[in-house]
């Protein structure tokens, strides 16, 4: 007996191969998406995080069509400290690093020369002259990474809790925060004592009096609190250069992304290089206006260094440089070579 094949029955039949062909599709598009695995140095809320990377995963999801994600590990949630970023990239324990190539004292010289005294007199001019610098002179050393960008923290101004900083003599016996090797070699010039340590524990250390102050970029203060430990904040006198700066770069695993889907790739180098530069450097410059504004809303001062006490701390200073020429000319670099094209680079 044949039996009667009911059309609700038929229809069910015949969209069952078609549920079975949509859900093996968004399979596909699943394994085809990527989640990135983002970490830093600084606490979540800090402007990097939020004002930069955050931005800039939410362009690379809207161009990849939902299939490029970030996951963020702030603040050294993936483990190690942060002279150690740059191998948590290069090993794979992270997909990507933000960092400071100068917390890995020595290992990558060239892009050091960014970071000698008096040279970089903002954020966004110096990022997109560390960038052309970097892509100049230091792809060599950067070899072993895919590199997004490299850019600055618009130079470091002096933060001290007990007095300000203002001719060099004003730094005899002060304890400071040091934030690369170029910072501390520059307090041991101009005769202060430089203290390493993580951001983290600046402001800690400030208020038990570990530390007298810090060196270190507007960006960071408000990530770290510093404004509530320190009263005194000197910076160069108007358009001059900054004292020093750090170096910060953002670092790919490079055997993730070439493992990546041709279309993926070209939507992340879309967005970086000069792109993210840009962004980074916008960023740090509205985050220093910003920040300048709120130090002296809560009673903070801020001054401007007086020019001649700016010029004898230059001279103070110029050993620093000649000394990091000889120890580059050790690895057969030409460090005046280096300086000469930084500086026109940042001057630009």
């Amino acid at each position: 007996m044949l039996k009667t094949i009911r059309p609700a029955a038929l229809a069910l039949a015949t969209l069952l191969p078609l549920a079975a062909l949509t859900i093996a599709a968004t399979s596909v598009a699943a394994a085809d998406g990527v989640s990135l695995k983002i970490t830093h140095f600084l606490p979540p809320g800090a402007p990097a995080q939020k004002q930069v990377l955050e931005p800039w995963c939410k362009t690379l999801g809207e161009q990849s069509g939902g299939r490029i994600t970030c996951q963020f590990y702030p603040a050294m949630q993936l483990g190690g400290t942060p002279a150690q970023l740059v191998d948590l990239a290069k090993n794979g324990v992270a997909d990507i690093v933000w960092t400071a190539p100068g917390y890995s004292a020595g290992r990558f010289p060239v892009i050091e020369t960014m970071e000698l005294p008096f040279v970089v007199r903002n954020g966004l001019s110096g990022s997109r002259a560390a960038w052309d610098f970097y892509q100049h002179h230091a792809v060599e050393e950067f070899a072993a990474y895919k590199v997004l960008a490299v850019h600055v923290d618009g130079g470091v101004a002096f933060h001290t809790a007990g007095k300000p900083i203002a001719a060099v003599d004003s730094l005899k016996g002060q304890k400071l925060r040091a934030s690369t090797r170029m910072v501390s070699k520059l307090l041991t010039a101009l005769g202060a004592t430089p203290v390493n340590m993580p951001p983290a524990q600046v402001t800690e250390a400030i208020s038990k009096g570990i530390v007298d102050g810090a060196m270190g970029a507007w960006e960071v203060v408000t990530p770290t609190k510093l404004q509530e430990v320190t009263r005194f904040h000197t910076q160069p006198p108007a358009g001059q250069p900054y004292y020093s700066t750090t170096v910060l770069t953002l670092l790919m695993n490079k055997e993730r992304y070439q493992s990546l889907p041709a279309d993926l790739k070209a939507v992340i180098d879309r967005n970086s290089g000069p792109a993210l530069v840009e962004s980074f450097g916008q960023v740090w410059d509205r985050v220093t206006a910003d920040t300048r504004a709120l130090v002296a809303r809560d009673g903070g001062t801020i001054q401007n260094q007086d020019p001649a006490d700016y010029e004898a701390m230059r001279a103070a200073a110029a050993p620093v440089e000649a000394e990091w020429r000889q120890d580059i000319a050790k690895r057969g670099i030409d460090g005046a070579a280096l300086v000469a094209d930084a500086r026109a680079l940042a001057a630009r």
